[in-house]
C-alpha cells in the first residue's frame, strides 16, 4: 500500500480526505466496494458509485426513532401539515388527511404527547377542540405511528396509515364534522331495552349499521357530530360510516332487533375472556340472531370475517357425501394416516388412522383422510353447488338488516378442490355461517339469519333452492350428535344432550403458531359458532363459549 495509484487525467475535482486517508469507490454493475488508499488517488470518473451517499441499513435506533417520530408530531401540532406529511413514506395521502383534519373535521389546539417508545413504534395521545358554528367540544384518544427506513435513502420515515391520525381510520376513510346526514337510531333488543356500546362492547360496529342502514326511515333528526366517512375499499369492506364524537344531539328514530339481553351479555362476556373470540347464537326454526360478540371491538369478525373454517366445514361435506352415496354413518369408509391427492399430500392431527372404522367415527374424530380420499368421486363444483343450493351460502345475497359477508365456496380443482372438503384452500366463512349450518341440521331447511325483521323495510330474505333428502338428513345429525356425546365435542357439550349436535375444527394459517379454532354446534331450537384466531384446537377453545350460550339458551 506504499505506493499510490495512478488516477484518470479527466477528474477535476479533489477527493475527499478522511482522517489522512483517501476514500476510492470501485464501481461495478450495480454495487461499489469502498478501498481505502494511504494518501492514495480517488476512484476514475467513470466509476457507477462515484459521488453517491451510502445508504443507511438495518434496524432502527432509538435517536433515529424519537427523531423521525418528533419532527412528524412536532409539525402536525403546530398545523404545518405540508412539513408532518414530508416526514412520512407517503406525502401525498398524509397530507391530504391531516389538511382535512382542521378543515373537515373543524380540530383545533391539537396536542400530541408521545409515550415510550416500543422499538419502531411510538405511542401517543392526541387532545384536540372540535368546533361546529359556535359548538365545541373536547376530543381526546390514543393513537401510535411506526417509524420506517425508507429504501431509496435510508431515511427515518413515518410509515403512513390513517389510523396515524385516528385509529378508526382505514386507509381512503376522511374525518367530517357536521349534520350528520343519517339521523342516530335507538336499537332496542327482542324485548324493548335499548342496547348501547356501553352496555355491550361488542354492539359499536352493529348499531353504526343499523344507523346507517335505518336511520333514514326510524324517523329521527340529525345532529351535529364528528364521524369517520368510509372511502372506497371500507365501503368494499362493507364498513359502515362511525361517529366519534356528539357535537349536538339528533333526534334517534327507533330500531327493534331480534337480540336477547341474556344470551347477548353471556356472549359478551364469554369472548372477553379470549383473545381474538368471535360467537354468533340464532334460533334455527326463524333465522332470528340472539347473540353476537367478538374480542375485538373495530371489526365485526362474527358477521363479516372471512376465514377458513377447517373442519366445521366437514358438516357440509359431510352431506354431500351422504346425498351422492359415497358415505353412510354406520358403514365402513376409510381413514389413512394420509392420502395424496392432486400432488398434495394431506395428513390427519398427529398421522393418527382408524383401522375398519365407519364414516360416523371418521366424523367424531376429525378424520381429514376420509374426505380426502373421495375427492377423486367428486367433481369441481359439486361442493360450491351444496353449500349454496342446501345451506344458502356463497351467493352473497343475505340480507339481515347490517353489513355481511355470506361465506365463499369457490368452485376449485385439483388438491385445492381436495382441501376445500376439509374447511381449508379458498374456502372462506365466519360465526354467522357456521352458526347458521348448524341450524340448518337443525331443522332440516335452511332460513337466513336476521337481526331485524325484514317486515320493517319489506325485504326479502335469501333462501336455498333444495334440501337434503329425510336419509341424508337422519344420519347427518346421527354424526352430530355422536361427536357432541363420544367425539372431539364431547368435553364441551357434557351434560347438554340429547336433543343435540356439534362439530369442532382446526384451520392452520400462515404465519400462526396455533390455528384457529372453530366450533358449531346446536341444542334444540338454539344454534351457535364461534371461533378464536390463533387460538388451538376448536373444543378446547371455541367449544366452552359456544357451549355456554347453548347451556343459557336452553
Amino acid at each position: 500500500m506504499g505506493k499510490r495509484r495512478r488516477v484518470a487525467e479527466r477528474r477535476k475535482t479533489r477527493p475527499a480526505v478522511l482522517g489522512g486517508m483517501i476514500a476510492v469507490v470501485v464501481g461495478g454493475a450495480g454495487f461499489g466496494v469502498y478501498a481505502l488508499y494511504d494518501g492514495g488517488a480517488a476512484a476514475d470518473e467513470g466509476s457507477a458509485a462515484s459521488g453517491r451517499k451510502s445508504v443507511r441499513t438495518g434496524p432502527l435506533d432509538t435517536a433515529e426513532v424519537r427523531t423521525a417520530s418528533t419532527r412528524f408530531l412536532t409539525a402536525w401540532q403546530r398545523g404545518r401539515t405540508a412539513e408532518a406529511a414530508a416526514g412520512t413514506d407517503d406525502p401525498s395521502a398524509a397530507g391530504k388527511l391531516l389538511a382535512g383534519y382542521a378543515k373537515s373535521a373543524r380540530l383545533k389546539d391539537v396536542t400530541l404527547t408521545p409515550g415510550a417508545a416500543k422499538g419502531a413504534e411510538v405511542p401517543f395521545s392526541v387532545k384536540a377542540t372540535v368546533t361546529y358554528q359556535h359548538i365545541s367540544k373536547p376530543l381526546t384518544y390514543r393513537s401510535s405511528l411506526t417509524v420506517v427506513r425508507r429504501a431509496s435513502d435510508g431515511e427515518p420515515l413515518v410509515d403512513w396509515h390513517a389510523a396515524v391520525v385516528h385509529p378508526d381510520l382505514k386507509d381512503g376513510d376522511t374525518l367530517v364534522t357536521g349534520a350528520s346526514g343519517t339521523p342516530p337510531v335507538k336499537a332496542l333488543d327482542r324485548d324493548g331495552g335499548e342496547l348501547t356500546a356501553a352496555a355491550y362492547p361488542s354492539l359499536g360496529t352493529v348499531l353504526d349499521g343499523l344507523r346507517e342502514k335505518y336511520g333514514k326511515t326510524a324517523g329521527g333528526t340529525a345532529g351535529i357530530e364528528l364521524r369517520v366517512v368510509r372511502g372506497k375499499e371500507s365501503k368494499a369492506a362493507k364498513l359502515s360510516d362511525k361517529t366519534l364524537l356528539e357535537l349536538s344531539k339528533g333526534s334517534p328514530g327507533t330500531v327493534r332487533t331480534t337480540l336477547s339481553p341474556a344470551l347477548q351479555a353471556a356472549a359478551e362476556q364469554q369472548v372477553s375472556k379470549r383473545t381474538r373470540a368471535s360467537v354468533v347464537a340464532l334460533r334455527p326454526s326463524t333465522g332470528e340472531i340472539l347473540a353476537v360478540a367478538n374480542s375485538g371491538h373495530g371489526f365485526n369478525t362474527a358477521f363479516q370475517g372471512s376465514l377458513a373454517p377447517g373442519s366445521t366445514m366437514k358438516v357440509i361435506t359431510s352431506s354431500l357425501l351422504l346425498d351422492k352415496g359415497l358415505a353412510s354413518a354406520d358403514k365402513a369408509h376409510p381413514c389413512p394416516k394420509t392420502v395424496t391427492f392432486g400432488g398434495w399430500k394431506f395428513h390427519n392431527d398427529d398421522d393418527f388412522e382408524i383401522k375398519g372404522g365407519t364414516f360416523k367415527a371418521s366424523f367424531a374424530r376429525s378424520c381429514n383422510t376420509a374426505f380426502i380420499s373421495q375427492a377423486k368421486k367428486l367433481k369441481n363444483d359439486d361442493l360450491t353447488k351444496q353449500a349454496q343450493q342446501v345451506f344458502g351460502l356463497s351467493m352473497n345475497n343475505w340480507a339481515i338488516g347490517v353489513p355481511t359477508f355470506d361465506g365463499s365456496v369457490p368452485v376449485q380443482s385439483a388438491a385445492q378442490m381436495a382441501a376445500s372438503l376439509i374447511g381449508q384452500g379458498g374456502v372462506r366463512m365466519n360465526p354467522l355461517n357456521m352458526a347458521s349450518v348448524a341450524a340448518t341440521v337443525r331443522t332440516g331447511t335452511f332460513h337466513q339469519p336476521y337481526l331485524v325483521a325484514p317486515s320493517v323495510d319489506h325485504r326479502t330474505l335469501a333462501t336455498a333452492r333444495r334440501t337434503m333428502s329425510a336419509k341424508t338428513l337422519s344420519q347427518l345429525r346421527e354424526l352430530m350428535r355422536y361427536t357432541a356425546g363420544y367425539g372431539t365435542a364431547a368435553e364441551a357439550m357434557a351434560g347438554l344432550g340429547p336433543d343435540y349436535g356439534a362439530k369442532t375444527g382446526s384451520a392452520e394459517v400462515d404465519g400462526q403458531k396455533k390455528p384457529n379454532g372453530w366450533f358449531t354446534a346446536y341444542r334444540g331450537d338454539l344454534a351457535a359458532a364461534g371461533v378464536v384466531q390463533a387460538g388451538g384446537h376448536g373444543g378446547d377453545t371455541a367449544g366452552p363459549i359456544v357451549a355456554t350460550l347453548l347451556k343459557k339458551g336452553g
